[in-house]
């Protein structure tokens, strides 16, 4: 972008597509806030489509479990206790691997990963449109969240993907597929950690008059997400393993840690050893893996109804970015991959759909 100039873009595309009438594609800068921020500063314009005088609803955040009272038992007191000696330790083996990823900790080679001078080539972005519902009834079955399942259908499109480009076609053995159970493939996960403030806080942003405490800016930490590569005759075992793998990473404050010490390292070493410790942890991962939440119901902006929300980014040593955004009772999936490595890019879209169908196929019986 021209840095000489305001670094966000506002394009109106006026033409109809497949999905609507016309569309805007706004480009900002990673600088300017991280993506929760951004998304959150953007529904704040907009006003609830069945009631245009009010701000649209957002679906409710979840709240973890504090300290216990005293009067809770001693039991109780002893499993929060025992909570926190398990966070410590998730934390520091985290620590412990994000750093050894930043510097020589490289994931396996798969058609996935990036090869040099990846963030410099031409992205190509799709995205396909998936149900809310069916994720949900995925996540009410197996007693999960929406992000297990999310992990969880990421991980089967990414194997069928795999294997389909990997194994020989006469390979019917499935031994083939046993060797490769245990490549190593994970993903950077951005982390939003502050407080997210509500919409009528950020709406007041807009008015240069108010003074809160919004501020613009990133207060994202980054964890490193693996990702399971097999193929399993029941599809819910890859919900099961996202799960696991959402929980492990839930108990640890490895988003916390590389917040602060980003800035640590920026305030005693200055911003190219940050950056060089960031770029590692990219280029020795494989994929970039994100998801946020939208509004819950309708939403115009400006008296004009948006059909759907479509977000991704560019520009990381990344060929692959895998990006989920909800609104309404859709599921927005997009991806961001290199043109040149994926050339059947629509072939991958395809998998993550066919996937989300056989897990809630395989749901519905279950249930």
């Amino acid at each position: 972008m021209d840095h000489s100039r305001p670094l966000w873009e506002f394009h109106v595309l006026d033409f109809p597509t497949s999905e609507a009438a016309a569309a805007v594609a706004i480009r900002m800068h990673h600088s300017l806030g991280d993506g929760v921020s951004l998304i959150s500063l953007l529904m704040a314009c907009t006003r609830s489509a069945a009631d245009p005088s009010r701000l649209p609803a957002l679906p409710p955040s979840s709240s973890g479990a504090g300290r216990p009272a005293l009067s809770a038992g001693v039991l109780a007191i002893a499993a929060w206790v025992w909570s926190l000696v398990v966070l410590a330790w998730n934390t520091l083996v985290d620590v412990v691997r994000f750093v050894a990823t930043s510097w020589f900790l490289r994931d396996s080679r798969t058609p996935f990963m990036g090869t040099e001078g990846v963030e410099f080539r031409r992205k190509r972005f799709l995205n396909c449109t998936l149900s809310l519902d069916d994720v949900k009834f995925v996540k009410n079955a197996m007693k999960c969240t929406v992000n297990d399942v999310l992990i969880g259908v990421t991980s089967a499109a990414l194997s069928r993907y795999y294997f389909r480009k990997t194994t020989s076609s006469d390979d019917t053995s499935g031994s083939g597929t046993k060797a490769q159970k245990n490549i190593r493939l994970r993903s950077a996960m951005l982390v939003n950690i502050r407080k997210t403030p509500g919409l009528h806080t950020l709406a007041e942003m807009m008015d240069s008059s108010k003074d809160n405490a919004v501020k613009w800016g990133n207060q994202i930490g980054y964890i490193v997400l693996p990702f399971h590569i097999a193929m399993h005759d029941d599809p819910l075992e890859y919900i099961r393993l996202g799960k696991k793998t959402a929980d492990r990473k839930k108990r640890s404050l490895e988003a916390v840690f590389t917040y602060w010490s980003g800035n640590l390292v920026v305030k005693l070493l200055g911003i190219k050893a940050a950056a060089a410790l960031c770029y590692g942890m990219f280029t020795n991962t494989t994929m970039s893996f994100s998801s946020l939440a939208g509004p819950a119901e309708k939403v115009e902006f400006y008296g004009h109804p948006i059909v759907y929300i479509a977000t991704s980014v560019y520009g990381h040593p990344h060929a692959l970015t895998v990006h989920f955004q909800s609104y309404m009772n859709i599921m927005k999936l997009v991806l961001a991959v290199d043109d040149e490595q994926f050339p059947d890019s629509h072939q991958l879209l395809d998998d993550f759909a066919e996937s989300l169908r056989l897990v809630r196929q395989a749901a519905s019986e279950k249930s």
